[in-house]
């Protein structure tokens, strides 16, 4: 005996709802997604950006810089950091879904859109553009150059296997502004230590970049990391010692004595130590060492500053 189904009732679904179409976030989880895209809970690029321009602020004053300029760059240095981060993960939208270390930053896991991320990087470089504007004339023309700088770098890594070098200037332009800021002026010593920060970024994103080079060669991103190849540690020995020559250079033009002298050689015992840590080229190691290079700008800023406040 074969018994018949009982049809089934169809069930009927408003074409006005969607269940496809996701829920709007409420504004806290929004700017929580802000929060992330941006980094806010990762300030290493913040700091890394920030122990050059306090090097800058205080060489330029001979001493404890003006308190409005100090005030500006610190808040500066926050702003326009993040709105890099958002810049930069725009730029690499089609790229960071197949990182394993980038596919769940906000823009990557679609939790923000590719237009929200441009209009957060707008109104942080406004934000940091009004502040520059109660600068002088010579700053204000100098950030738009830094401008140019920060939004071309995303796209450095398409074009060029110097990627490295192009954050170094971007990140390190703050040395010149800083100058101008505080001295109206750009003397040979503020390019000196532009290099120096050119030198150092290069070192510690090329240190970075080796987290991701074995996916970078897959999805065709370009760095130093892969330019370098087997010869990676012995090219960033040779920058760590051109970075050290260069500060050492800064030191003897400014009149620096004992404290920051003590602080370069503490940088050298940093840059020792993340060669060991990078020696085997393993992934985790190679990101401690970038991270580590924090407390190389901690000590030289302790000893630019130490070396005014003790000589006051």
């Amino acid at each position: 005996m074969v018994m018949s189904r009982m049809p089934t009732k169809t069930q009927w679904i408003d074409p006005r709802k969607s269940p496809a179409t996701p829920p709007s976030p409420s504004w806290p989880e929004r700017l929580r997604r802000y929060a992330l895209l941006t980094r806010m809970h990762r300030p290493i690029g913040t700091l890394l950006l920030l122990w050059p321009c306090l090097w800058a602020l205080w060489i330029a004053a001979e001493g404890t810089p003006d308190t409005l300029v100090l005030v500006v760059f610190v808040i500066g240095t926050f702003l326009m950091r993040s709105a890099g981060c958002a810049i930069h993960d725009y730029a690499d939208r089609d790229f960071d879904p197949h990182v394993v270390r980038t596919r769940d930053r906000p823009l990557a896991a679609g939790l923000v859109t590719p237009r929200e991320a441009l209009a957060v990087a707008a109104v942080l470089s406004l934000v940091a553009f009004g502040l520059v504007l109660l600068m002088n004339a010579l700053t204000i023309a100098l950030s738009v150059v830094g401008l140019l700088l920060a939004a071309s770098y995303p796209y450095a890594k398409r074009y060029t296997f110097l990627p490295q070098v192009h954050l170094g200037a971007a990140f390190g332009w703050a040395v010149p502004m800083a100058f101008a800021a505080q001295a109206n002026t750009l003397p040979p010593l503020a390019w000196l230590l532009y290099l120096a920060a050119i030198l150092w970024a290069t070192i510690y994103d090329t240190m970075y970049a080796m987290v991701d080079r074995s996916e970078d060669l897959k999805i065709g991103v370009k760095s130093t990391a892969i330019l370098f190849g087997d010869a990676d540690l012995i090219i960033l020995a040779l920058l760590q010692g051109l970075l050290v020559l260069d500060l050492a250079l800064v030191g003897q033009q400014a009149g620096l004595g004992l404290p920051y002298a003590l602080s370069l050689a503490v940088a050298v015992l940093f840059m020792i130590y993340h060669q060991r840590l990078i020696a085997e080229r393993e992934p985790a190691d190679c990101f401690r060492a970038f991270l580590n290079n924090n407390w190389l700008g901690i000590a030289i800023t302790i000893g630019v500053i130490a070396n005014y406040a003790l000589h006051a």
